[in-house]
C-alpha cells in the first residue's frame, strides 16, 4: 500500500533569524513533513474508497530517506504506508 506525498520545504532561517545553509539543514533533519497528494483507492460500483488508511490532503512525517523520488520533481515521493511515522495536525500560533 502506497501514497504519494509532496515534501514541504524547510525554512532557510531558524526562529532566531540565523540563516541555515542547505548542508546544515540536511544534517539536522531526521524526518520530513509532507502533504499527502494521492492515496490508494478501490472502486465499488460507482463510489471510490480510500483503502490506504491515510487521509488525502493530510500532513505526515516520514523518515528522511523514505520513499522513491519521482524523476520530474525532487519534492514528490511515493511512500509505503508502513514508512509513515505519524499523521500531523498543523496548528498556527498567534
Amino acid at each position: 500500500m502506497r501514497v504519494v506525498v509532496k515534501v514541504i520545504p524547510e525554512a532557510d532561517r531558524t526562529s532566531g533569524g540565523l540563516y541555515l545553509p542547505d548542508g546544515a539543514k540536511a544534517e539536522m533533519q531526521e524526518s520530513l513533513l509532507c502533504l499527502v497528494t494521492s492515496v490508494a483507492t478501490a472502486y465499488e460500483d460507482t463510489s471510490e474508497t480510500n483503502i490506504s488508511g491515510v487521509p488525502l490532503n493530510s500532513y505526515v512525517l516520514i523518515p528522511k530517506k523514505a520513499g522513491i523520488k519521482v524523476p520530474w520533481d525532487d519534492n514528490i515521493r511515493i511512500v509505503e504506508v508502513k514508512d509513515i511515522l505519524a499523521i500531523v495536525e498543523l496548528e498556527t500560533v498567534a
